[in-house]
């Protein structure tokens, strides 16, 4: 979307020599004005969807000093540099009142000038519903995603990732982290004098990376209170700092005043597509990204391989062995039992897994960020078609994805397969109540089918066949189906690192997979030989 007409290079930040906020008795007077900078005015998004005028001490941290709803807001001018800004209170028949004030000093008075005429005009626009703002304003109409997004579960989403404790477990995840530095810097000649958007900028790290890759110019968008603390890291950083600009919002209701050369976001969640982000990813590439400008990352594959886990299997039963007693303080809890036996089975499961446990190479599914569709997202359906290398139970589907920054200098793969280093993330199993029995060479057949739901993810239904193994399958005899449905929002979160995998003398069932390499099928690709699969790094080797 085109900014409206004439707010392409509208200011939303001012440094301020100084500003006070006059509503304490003890507020210290307003600096000189022969002070350096001390202050900054900045317009933007509030909370409420309604545009905000906020001040900020730039004493190196970035302070708050305070803010103000435009729409019950008033300037006045006390002279060519000096200005106050009033909060209007209650209102009676004989006076008004205002809740709160702050003295604004200017460098200059073509600042207040100009202070002044975006604060009339956004003030005037604001109250239009529907109206889109520049630059972090926000739109007072709904937007798409509160249409389809629980607000209660939006709140929790946004509080979560507002918080560094979540933010520092991210970060940490050195093979996420190190991979994104190493795509953006390996990549320099991508965001050299690019413009470049930054999708749910979290504490703005990528936007730091983007921004020593030689941006031109990067906008950090972010709709949780992490916004706050982006500055502050940023702001100290003030060798980058200069050419990157915070904005708190959502990117489907924030306008900015230039297109993006280069979108760079981190949008995954477990399976890939967990808490919906890859879809505010798309709108950001409809609305800002200009035509044939780049997308980091680029490319998503979900990969899914059938796996056997007789310990898996029945440590789950087993939890529900609980229900099964007749006379827990004189209550029969078996009633509850078959319930409570499938509630089990219906959390997927996320941990890192051997990947031995597998039965057969794995397929993949493939998301390409630049031309999926945002309702291509609202249902996946994936097809699941394998050979058995082993005769064994299987379990259920594994379930993993990586991820391509297909740069211009150097492609570059973020993977989470098995067997690769372990990444917050994980892998994920949808682990089946009721297994399947198959020989070697056996054909798995059955169907992923993923359908978005308002609670910022997925509902899974899985359903795996064994199909007769030679002329009996000419025959479509199919021997055995099962099938599960998961909520993926409600994981169970089992364990850190892979459990030892021991092989039983009379039998290696995953000895054929041992030095088979990940078979990767690109026919549906069109850049086969960008998109095919780095064997050193994808857990393509098993064994």
């Amino acid at each position: 979307m085109e900014a409206p007409s004439g707010q392409g290079q509208r200011r939303l930040e001012f440094p301020l020599v100084s500003v006070s906020d006059l509503s304490p008795p003890s507020s210290a007077p307003a600096a000189s004005a022969a002070a350096a900078a001390t202050a900054v005015a900045r317009f933007g998004g509030g909370d409420s969807g309604a545009v905000e005028l906020r001040f900020y001490r730039e004493n190196g941290a970035g302070d708050v000093v305070g803010g103000v709803e435009l729409a019950n807001a008033q300037i006045f001018k006390l002279g060519p540099v000096q200005s106050i800004c009033m909060s209007e209170g209650s209102e009676t028949d004989k006076e008004k009142s205002y809740s709160k004030g702050f003295n604004i000093h200017f460098k200059m008075e073509e600042e207040s000038e100009a202070f002044h005429c975006t604060f009339e005009q956004l003030k005037k626009e604001g109250s239009i519903k529907g109206t889109h703002l520049p630059n972090g304003a926000l739109s007072t109409s709904k937007s798409k995603f509160d249409e389809k997004i629980e607000a209660s579960s939006a709140k929790m989403y946004f509080h979560y990732y507002g918080q560094l404790l979540h933010q520092q477990n991210m970060l940490q995840d050195y093979v996420r982290t190190g991979t994104y530095y190493a795509a953006v810097i390996g990549n320099r000649a991508d965001f050299t004098d690019r413009v470049v958007v930054d999708v749910g900028a979290g504490s703005g790290i990528l936007s730091l990376f983007a921004a020593q890759a030689g941006a031109k110019h990067v906008y950090a968008v972010e709709a949780s209170e992490m916004a706050e603390y982006a500055r502050k890291l940023i702001d100290g950083n003030p060798a980058l700092s200069q050419r990157i600009t915070v904005i708190k919002g959502k990117v489907e209701e924030v306008e900015l005043p230039e297109k993006a050369d280069i979108l760079i976001s981190e949008p995954m969640g477990t399976l890939l597509v967990n808490e919906r982000m890859l879809e505010s990813y798309v709108i950001a590439r409809d609305r800002f990204l200009v035509p044939d400008g780049k997308m980091f990352p680029t490319v998503g594959r979900i990969h899914m391989a059938p796996f056997s886990d007789e310990y898996l299997f029945v440590e789950i039963a087993n939890k529900a062995l609980f229900w099964q007693q007749q006379s827990y303080y004189d209550v029969d809890l078996t009633p509850l039992y078959n319930t409570a036996f499938q509630g089990y089975f219906s959390q997927p499961v996320v941990d890192a897994f051997d990947p031995r446990l597998l039965v057969a190479p794995p397929i993949f599914h493939v998301i390409d960020f630049t031309k999926v569709k945002e309702e291509d997202l609202y249902e996946i359906d994936v097809p699941l078609r394998f050979t058995a290398a082993v005769g064994t139970r299987v379990h259920g589907l594994a379930c993993w994805f990586d991820v391509l920054f297909n740069g211009s200098t150097v492609p570059r793969w973020l993977t989470t397969a098995p067997g690769s280093p372990t990444t917050h993330w994980y892998q994920l199993r949808c682990v089946l109540s009721q297994p399947l029995y198959v020989m070697a060479g056996q054909e798995i057949t059955g169907r992923l089918h993923l359908v978005a739901h308002k609670s910022q993810s997925y509902t899974i239904n899985l359903t795996l066949s064994t199909m007769m193994w030679g002329p009996g399958a000419e025959q479509g005899r199919i021997l055995q189906t099962s099938s599960t449905k998961l909520d993926l929002k409600e994981p169970y979160y089992r364990m850190s690192q892979p459990q030892s995998y021991t092989v039983a003398q009379d039998q290696q069932p995953h000895q054929l997979l041992q030095s088979q390499e990940l078979n990767v099928q690109t026919q549906d690709i069109e850049e086969a030989d960008i998109l095919e699969q780095p064997a050193q790094n994808s857990g393509a080797h098993f064994g």
